[in-house]
């Protein structure tokens, strides 16, 4: 049973949101000589106050600690491993068990080497993690490259260095980017073509001002709908928590923990006011897990994760597990000694309140808040599954209290009824009894949970081109799975705990009727039927083979120079599309805005479409060096990281979706942006203008 609980608190440990970028920790990197053949790669950082720049010596279940990576050593090898310079401070951390070490205001690390030939070639990065108290920045690099001649007079050594695989040839001294392959990132930099010099710093362009001022706009604009937002996640950990409430691990516990304070107390006031403190207790734990979430992964984590490979296939076997245990293959639960040892603390703590008059209060009321533990934990086989689900949707919404806002939800509708029970209990005899049909809640769930375990299967597939789950075989697959789902809620299909002589009543043959019905939904886009009510789940249109549907909008060009290319041939302006394949808002967008006539005729025919996406993982010829955004030298290594920086660079956004007009032949913009908005008169009034200011 450990390791069920162990992959639960995986989950916790993976989940995380994001805000605005920060940047905490300042480097500045060097090489300095040391005697003979020796030498020191230096890494100095300077802290905002605050944050914690974790150390090397951590271990592997503490936040991220720093490590040293090369990637070339031409002519030098590794001495020793990283280790940490200057003042660093050891505490034990409850939350991770262990004693964490890291620098506060500022601290080093240090690698030496040792040269072996008279001339070196060095590219390596140091990864980093650092955190406050109300969050953490993913792990984080630092790049170094260096090139020369070294104290070494003798032959060239033979021996093999200790170092990574050497990388790929790289650009000549003083070029920056391959003419081939990068030039997308000149072109749209500067009109001319220029690159910048070897530092990487890519000329500023006045021409694109108005962008990101206009994209003020849109942060201005949209904290109405974020607060919206937090109402919606707000209540879907309210649906979520009633859904927890009907399952088999819950439900049954009402009536005897209602009884149990009414019983002890002879004073029906105090047993309410108990009651009424159980309750709070729940809502406490379940928010305390929502804050545990975001203060230890903080802001900025979510949008790499949200796109990457192994975390959305670990979510995706993470869901099939949990829906496997609905379905009655196994149960998830913690280990029996966490509830039992609770159930003891509980015991003594009212034992001696019943002996001590003094602070008795204080002891009855901790009692009532480990009894809500004890619910926690006991209850974890059927909450568990819907608590992680729960979390990981709610992550991809974007904010950074949102792990906490649906933990509030869940947790106020799960003591409702024990709140409610206790102040009148006579409703307590029309309630429904305990029986077959909490297992019913449980087997929907777990369909449920497996539809969203496809999409996020089909993020990672989307990511790494792998086409293992293109749009048909995604549909198919759900279509299947809903189809099946409503074989069950009409009784055609049983699992290993449902009773024999279980009845499709009332409620699940409607709830059965739906779900074929959307099964059936789903049928025609197999052939290329856009499906908007699906769009934000679904793979894009382009990745489906057989389409007879001709009124889809399709990218002939991911790539930004191509695209341009064909532009200038053809006379047309650009449309630049800054999207993902893991990107909600952008499905939604081509469904419901891209689909509408005037719209589609417009992009199809009087613009050239350039989807830039920037969570492609395929990895770039070579790696480019660049000074980012926020002044620090970065490396892009795949498809994606290009897309991405010279999103952030001209937008200063590093979300999605957003849409620029330029002109083919100057790269400049034609037009102010468009982002997430289903306003398609809007939408059109953007493209028209770009056509009207083009022609001038």
């Amino acid at each position: 049973m450990k390791k069920y609980s162990v992959l639960f608190f995986a989950l916790l440990m993976t989940m995380a949101t994001w805000a605005q970028m920060a940047d905490p920790v300042h480097f500045r990197s060097e090489l300095k000589m040391l005697q003979g053949d020796e030498a020191e790669i230096i890494f100095s950082a300077t802290i905002d106050p605050g944050w914690h720049l974790y150390s090397t010596d951590i271990t592997d279940d503490g936040p991220t600690r720093a490590t040293f990576h090369s990637e070339k050593m031409d002519g030098a090898e590794l001495v020793g491993k990283l280790k940490p310079r200057g003042t660093v401070k050891e505490e034990f951390d409850e939350m991770f068990g262990t004693n964490l070490r890291f620098f506060e205001n500022q601290g080093a690390f240090v690698q030496k080497i040792r040269f072996t030939k008279p001339r070196y070639d060095i590219s390596c990065y140091l990864e980093y993690g650092a955190c406050n108290d109300e969050m953490c920045m993913p792990p984080t690099t630092v790049e170094f490259s260096k090139k020369g001649d070294a104290p070494v007079s003798a032959p060239e050594a033979t021996e093999t260095p200790v170092s990574a695989p050497e990388a790929p040839p790289s650009a000549p001294e003083g070029a920056t980017l391959d003419s081939a392959s990068h030039a997308a990132l000149d072109t749209i930099e500067a009109p001319s073509g220029a690159v910048g010099g070897a530092s990487g710093t890519l000329a500023s362009d006045a021409s694109w001002a108005p962008i990101t001022n206009e994209l003020q706009a849109y942060e201005s604009a949209g904290s109405n709908e974020m607060n919206l937002s937090w109402w919606m996640i707000f209540l879907e950990g309210l649906l979520a928590g009633f859904l927890a409430i009907l399952t088999p691990c819950v439900w049954p516990i009402i009536p005897m923990t209602v009884s149990f304070f009414l019983k002890r107390n002879k004073d029906r006031k105090k047993a309410i006011r108990e009651a009424l403190t159980y309750g709070l207790s729940i809502v406490v734990i379940y928010v305390l897990l929502g804050l545990l979430v975001t203060l230890l992964f903080g802001a900025s984590a979510l949008n790499a994760l949200s796109t990457n490979a192994i975390f959305n296939i670990f979510f995706a076997l993470l869901l099939i597990v949990f829906a496997a245990s609905f379905f009655g293959a196994f149960e998830l639960t913690l280990p029996s000694s966490w509830s039992n040892k609770i159930d003891q603390k509980v015991d003594d703590l009212q034992m001696s309140g019943r002996k001590s008059n003094s602070g008795s209060s204080l002891k009855s009321y901790l009692s009532i808040f480990l009894m809500a533990f004890t619910l926690v934990l006991v209850s974890f086989s059927c909450t568990g599954p819907i608590v992680g689900f729960l979390l990981v949707a709610v992550s991809t919404q974007g904010d950074i209290v949102a792990p906490t806002i649906g933990m509030l939800g869940f947790a106020i509708a799960l003591a409702i009824p024990f709140t409610l029970f206790a102040m009148f209990p006579s409703l307590l005899k029309s309630a429904p009894k305990s029986g077959g049909w909490m297992n019913t809640v449980k087997v929907v769930l777990g369909f449920v949970e497996l539809a969203f375990a496809l999409k996020f299967l089909s993020v990672a597939d989307l990511a790494y081109g792998w086409h293992l789950l293109d749009r048909e075989t995604f549909l198919c697959l759900w279509i299947v799975l809903f189809a099946l789902l409503g074989a069950y809620l009409l009784g055609w299909l049983k699992f290993p705990h449902d009773d024999d002589e279980r009845r499709t009543n009332v409620p699940q043959f409607f709830l059965g009727w739906v779900s074929l019905a959307f099964a059936v939904y789903m049928v025609p886009g197999l052939w290329g039927a856009p499906l908007k009510a699906i769009s934000a789940f679904s793979p894009p249109m382009n990745t489906q083979d057989f389409n007879l549907y001709d009124g889809s909008v399709e990218a002939k060009y991911t790539d930004y120079d191509l695209g341009m290319a064909a532009a200038r041939a053809q006379g047309k302006p650009v449309m630049v599309d800054f999207t993902g394949f893991g990107c909600v808002n952008c499905r939604k967008m081509e469904a419901a805005v891209w689909t509408d006539p005037t719209v589609r005729q417009l992009i199809n025919d009087k613009y050239v479409l350039i989807s830039l996406y920037v969570d492609d993982k395929t990895p770039l010829p070579q790696p480019i060096e660049i000074t980012d955004v926020d002044g620090q030298q970065r490396r892009l290594r795949t498809i994606g990281d290009k897309w991405s920086y010279l999103e952030r660079l001209k937008i200063g956004a590093n979300t999605q979706p957003f849409y620029v007009l330029l002109d083919p032949a100057t790269g400049k913009p034609l037009n102010g942006l468009r982002s997430y908005d289903e306003d398609i008169s809007a939408y059109i009034d953007f493209l028209q203008k770009g056509l009207e200011n083009y022609k001038k």
